[in-house]
């Protein structure tokens, strides 16, 4: 990881830095999203990974491999400082709850935790028709679909409607067996197969009514911004239509705003909105224990924000994260983001490739 901390301001997103390193440490401003306001100036929170809790923190874990439903979300087994307080029964997750609940309790008051249950969406017919035709085969995706199927804003294919079914039925195993601690918040993005994977992991499950499953979708949760049609949400209108029972958060516009044929968004402005996005959920939600539901490259994003080592989630995968905020007094200094670039693509499909 960069050893270089590199502080962003989402306030301050001005410009561009020719030939910039892309970002690996990502404090910036404190946002109370509840006020719509906050002390920009004066303060920042300060994102950490806490190691040493879940298999996906350690560096001989292999992320290609790893399957979480055979190590209980990736729970170490270990012991914490609190055991002695928990029942003789208690189980891995109940004890870590104790633990987590007791940081809280025992912190200083700008210091706050939460564990993130990261979900990658189930496979979609881009991951389909990526695997069918080719990555190199770049003509296609720029296209909405083929005779057969779209994957314009995809939806999950068979294989990934199975895969989040895997995820609802491993959570319904931990709840029985476990009595794991359930998200308090829900959070997607607004990319069809992440509102589908969230539904048919979470919209089933026993869950108690003081921690029901109603979903926010958040505009800046989305994959990183490519000029592949895959990566262009529908309108605002659909996806209430899709999912009536999800909330949506106030500003999100009726047709995607960022969106542009032919033009990408670069590393270091994905991990500026990954930044934001947290500092609007840690800056409106007082709770501890949250789910996201988004894609392999913002889930990557994210990871860096909170200094995480690099763990690619295949489809359908779960990495939960300890996450420490720190809210630092101080004016940040922020960082320009690059210009979009050009994305090179085909004009034509490849002469030995079939099209049907």
């Amino acid at each position: 990881m960069h050893s270089l901390t590199i502080w962003l301001s989402f306030l301050s997103v001005v410009g561009a830095i020719p030939g910039a390193q892309f970002p690996h440490a990502t404090p910036a401003p404190y946002y109370d999203a509840r006020s719509n306001s906050g002390s920009h100036d004066k303060s920042w929170i300060n994102y950490t990974a806490v190691p040493g809790f879940f298999l996906q923190d350690e560096a001989t874990t292999v992320p290609s491999t790893f399957d979480y439903t055979q190590w209980n979300f990736g729970l170490l087994n270990r012991t914490y400082p609190t055991d002695s307080r928990a029942s003789k029964n208690a189980s891995q997750w109940e004890r870590f709850e104790k633990y987590v609940t007791s940081l809280n309790k025992n912190s200083n008051k700008n210091v706050n935790y939460k564990v993130l249950f990261m979900g990658r969406h189930g496979e979609g017919w881009h991951n389909a028709a990526e695997t069918y035709y080719g990555t190199p085969a770049c003509y296609y995706s720029e296209l909405d679909g083929n005779a057969t199927v779209t994957w314009a804003d995809a939806h999950l294919d068979p294989n990934g409607i199975t895969q989040a079914q895997k995820a609802s039925n491993y959570w319904l195993s931990r709840i029985q067996l476990q009595n794991i601690p359930l998200p308090q918040s829900y959070y997607t993005s607004p990319l069809y197969r992440c509102l589908q994977t969230s539904n048919i992991t979470f919209s089933t499950l026993p869950l108690p009514k003081s921690r029901p499953f109603k979903p926010l979708v958040k505009e800046l949760l989305r994959e990183g911004i490519s000029g592949h049609t895959c990566d262009r949400r529908s309108n605002r209108t659909f996806i209430h239509e899709s999912f009536p029972s999800y909330k949506i958060e106030k500003g999100f516009a009726e047709i995607d705003p960022f969106w542009k044929a032919l033009e990408g968004e670069v590393s270091i402005d994905q991990d500026i909105r990954s930044k934001k996005v947290l500092d609007d959920v840690f800056g409106s939600d007082d709770h501890t224990w949250l789910s996201i539901t988004s894609h392999s490259g913002e889930i990557a994003s994210i990871l860096r924000v909170l200094h995480h080592q690099v763990f690619s989630l295949v489809t359908g995968s779960i990495i939960p994260v300890l996450v420490k905020a720190e809210t630092i007094s101080g004016s940040p200094t922020s960082t320009s983001s690059l210009l979009w670039t050009t994305i090179s693509t085909c004009t034509s499909p490849p002469a030995n490739t079939a099209t049907s």
